[in-house]
């Protein structure tokens, strides 16, 4: 699968031809409230899936849903450890969206404006 890749050329960051699906599953992990909180919540560090079901004071099943969807998108990192499991940030995940954004930024701000019809 064809993903957006950000180059820094110069200064500048450019993005590589190819599909937005790694973009499109940043922003639709990025899109919960719930998952957002995780986030905010993971920033403190390393942190066992029971440590957040009495930190958010809900279900294991819920959360884990939540959490899945944030490793699918490549914004946290799981480790096993007996039977449970330790969720953390991928801080260059975090920078990907940041380079991203910057992207969309630079592009606009270079883009001509429309022609009458």
């Amino acid at each position: 699968m064809n993903q957006p890749i950000l180059i820094y050329k110069g200064g500048m960051t450019t993005a590589t031809t190819g599909s937005l699906g790694k973009a499109v599953r940043l922003f639709h992990a990025l899109s919960d409230e719930t998952r957002l909180r995780l986030l905010e919540q993971l920033r403190e560090g390393e942190q066992c899936v029971c440590e957040l079901t009495d930190v958010f004071k809900t279900g294991q099943s819920r959360l884990s849903f939540h959490l899945r969807v944030l490793k699918d998108a490549g914004l946290v990192t799981d480790r096993p450890e007996g039977r449970w499991i330790y969720y953390s940030l991928d801080r260059e995940a975090l920078r990907e969206v940041e380079d991203f954004i910057v992207w969309f930024k630079e592009s606009s701000s270079r883009a001509m404006p429309a022609r009458r019809c």
